[in-house]
């Protein structure tokens, strides 16, 4: 593609409409692993059971979590060594991409018995993170947490770890009514055993974003840090992959010294850290609602940065760093 082939001055637009249309691009897909998923869905336990509120008999609930993502800062500043190093005792929420590093690393239920991993993707590339012999090892005491969309080969090959299944309804459409899939799917969940029907969280577009509401809605967490959620890019991180992220278009032959280009991927500063990154249209959509749903999140939530980079900072965030956080959380 060149630039007479797809000016550069309608590239902020048709990224734009790029992404509103990836947010649909899956609706069969939705559909199909629902369906596949509604015996077990009907069968087994609902997120319910893990938030104090609903439950009970959940003794000593943990009021802080650390959410885990993929982001480069992860490697970057030594997160997985400094928590698996230390005494920290609240929970361990997992993006799923994460959970192999993260077992290989000492984080494992065995040190901190508070772990979850969470699915959202209807993709079947989340099999490949629970297809492993580390899973397999510690599965049986680590607690799922997966969408109702999820891909039904992951669900089995988690179940078959030894995972426990907890369903919930991801967020995506309820505004359209009663014509949407999520009130559709909602009332053929309670259909049959789960009268309540399951929790219900917004997902931001990505699991990172998820994890942070299963600390906040599902487990009640008053405190939840975040490391590995970058929504960005590192300065020095290659074009050709900065610019390919999720395959929304290819830049490759556009004029990176464009203004418009430059409004398209651009870089920003980072007071809190004294760093810079550099957005996409997908991450900023990402940066976007994760810092507009703290914004909006109950007083009695804390929500920490301890990524040391990217873009997540501003109202009701604070910034530190991991080992920081980690020190008030002996």
């Amino acid at each position: 593609m060149n630039n007479e082939e797809y000016p550069v001055d309608d590239l902020q637009n048709s990224m734009e409409k790029v992404i509103e249309q990836q947010h649909y691009k899956d609706f069969d897909k939705w559909i199909k692993n629902f369906s596949l998923n509604l015996i077990d869905i009907w069968n087994e336990s609902s997120a319910h059971e893990l938030n104090p509120n609903y439950n009970s008999s959940l003794k000593n609930n943990v009021k802080s979590a650390i959410v885990i993502g993929k982001g480069p800062s992860v490697k970057k500043h030594k997160h997985l060594e400094l928590l698996a190093n230390s005494d920290y005792d609240g929970a361990i929420i997992c993006t799923d991409g994460m959970l192999p590093r993260v077992l290989e690393y000492g984080i494992t239920p065995d040190k901190f018995p508070n772990f979850y991993v969470v699915t959202i993707d209807p993709d079947t590339s989340t099999h490949q993170w629970y297809d492993k012999d580390i899973v397999n090892k510690f599965g049986k005491k680590i607690t799922g947490i997966f969408s109702i969309v999820s891909n039904p080969l992951t669900v089995i090959r988690a179940r078959e770890s030894g995972i426990k299944i907890h369903w919930i309804h991801p967020l995506f459409d309820y505004d359209e009514g009663i014509k949407s899939f999520n009130y559709i799917s909602g009332q053929i969940v309670r259909a049959k055993n789960h009268e309540r029907g399951l929790p219900a969280i917004q997902t931001g577009g990505n699991v990172g974003t998820s994890c942070w509401f299963v600390g906040w809605k599902i487990l009640q967490c008053t405190k939840i840090a975040l490391i590995g959620i970058n929504h960005g890019w590192e300065e020095d991180d290659p074009w050709d992959i900065i610019t390919s992220h999720n395959n929304m278009i290819s830049t490759k032959n556009i004029d990176k010294n464009n203004s418009s280009f430059n409004k398209l991927f651009e870089k920003i500063y980072n007071p809190e850290f004294n760093c810079y990154f550099i957005f996409d249209p997908l991450f900023r959509f990402y940066s976007n609602a994760l810092r507009e749903f703290i914004s909006r999140s109950p007083d009695w939530l804390t929500t920490i940065n301890a990524t040391e980079g990217g873009s997540i900072f501003g109202n009701r965030i604070i910034c530190k760093k991991f080992s920081e956080f980690l020190n008030l959380n002996p």
